[in-house]
């Protein structure tokens, strides 16, 4: 597929211009991986055709439900047209378990359930190691209105709930999810950017040694050749599980 322009690159993706409509864009996913803030950084061969299939099976699911999202189409693995919008600087996390981050500032909060699912907000700024954020405070600072916060959480919780019933139907625990949001040209909130095996914890059976996602990479003491197969591997189960969730219903 044509590409045009470079738009934006981040380290697991390059975003470009559509070369026809000025109205859509075209994520292009790399075969990187990283963790703390970009400090490891690693190339896994496949891993951008991976992502971008577990992303397209994930919208698909998404759009299906009702969610309002950027995507539009997924015409090769590694390429992803979406509609064009402006990101907001925040990843909003929403968690069904203490995990992670968490757990580790509420360390009391081990072997809670969060009914509904909580919801925490993170600016994007490497620099500052993505801190999190109160929702006075980014209204506060302009990054988004009110109304805007409200929707984020509401609309969070709704993907995050589609997304932990689909994994449940195949005995797969969604932890935790993180996504973003842009504003399309109307000024309506998309969930945009990627939704892949970097933005969950996934547990199979509910049981963490298990675990299918990013954290096994973030986790390794050692990264070598055998590391990075086996992250590889289970990557590759993600896409042909959430794939399930496309051949179940159709397109």
């Amino acid at each position: 597929m044509e590409l045009g322009h470079v738009l934006a690159e981040g380290k697991t993706k390059i975003v470009y211009a559509h070369p026809t409509d000025p109205d859509l864009a075209i994520l292009r996913h790399k075969d990187g991986i990283t963790a703390g803030d970009g400090a490891r950084r690693s190339v896994i061969e496949g891993k951008g055709a991976l992502a971008g299939q577990t992303t397209a099976n994930v919208f698909h699911l998404l759009n299906r439900a009702g969610i309002a999202t950027h995507f539009i189409a997924a015409p090769e693995p590694t390429l992803t047209v979406v509609r064009r919008c402006a990101m907001i600087p925040l990843e909003v996390v929403m968690r069904r378990l203490p995990a992670g981050s968490y757990l580790r500032r509420h360390p009391e909060a081990a072997g809670q359930r969060f009914e509904p699912p909580l919801v925490e907000f993170f600016l994007k700024d490497d620099a500052r190691h993505d801190p999190q954020i109160m929702p006075e405070e980014i209204v506060a600072q302009g990054i988004a209105t009110a109304a805007e916060v409200e929707q984020m959480t509401n609309i969070g919780r709704q993907v995050f709930q589609t997304l932990e019933t689909a994994w449940a139907a195949l005995d797969v625990t969604l932890v935790d999810l993180k996504i973003e949001f842009g504003r399309a040209s109307d000024g309506s909130l998309l969930v945009a950017d990627v939704i892949d095996n970097d933005s969950w914890r996934i547990w199979p059976g509910g049981d963490p040694n298990r675990m299918l996602d990013k954290q096994v990479y973030r986790n390794a003491q050692v990264v070598d050749e055998t590391l990075l197969a086996d992250v590889r591997e289970r990557y590759a189960l993600v896409a042909e599980l959430t794939g399930r969730w496309v051949t179940k219903e159709g397109r």
